[in-house]
């Protein structure tokens, strides 16, 4: 599977429940994301257009159905990344990088980690090379 883009929302809040539980039924679901004020139905009518779409599938247990997500988070964070890149950036995700830099997005910490991962890939691609 290619892998979702353009996810709204709730499709991704949905997602990122289902991740974390690994299977749920849709009162469970209802409930871990009440702050939105959504109703029972919403949630349930959500789950069943996303199934449609291959974004989750279901298993009956008794009486209820538990709904489990059939993408791969790093799928969908890589297809979502891509496409902010495309959209915002002209696909340049230097861009992005700098922007976060700028706006002062990434703390001290995070660039020092972020300066390893940075020699990480240089030595990879360094050794990938004859």
């Amino acid at each position: 599977m290619k892998g979702p883009r353009n996810l709204g929302d709730l499709q991704l809040a949905i997602l990122r429940t289902l991740w974390q539980r690994g299977a749920a039924p849709v009162a469970e679901v209802h409930e871990l994301l009440r702050d939105r004020g959504l109703a029972l139905t919403t949630i349930a009518t959500m789950l069943r257009k996303m199934e449609e779409k291959g974004l989750v599938s279901h298993t009956e247990q008794g009486r209820q159905f538990l709904y489990r997500a059939e993408v791969d988070p790093e799928l969908v964070q890589k297809n979502l990344v891509g496409d902010l890149v495309t959209r915002l950036f002209d696909g340049d995700p230097l861009a992005l990088v700098n922007h976060l830099l700028r706006a002062g997005e990434i703390e001290l910490g995070e660039l020092d980690d972020l300066r390893q991962r940075v020699a990480a890939a240089e030595q990879k691609q360094r050794k990938g090379k004859p």
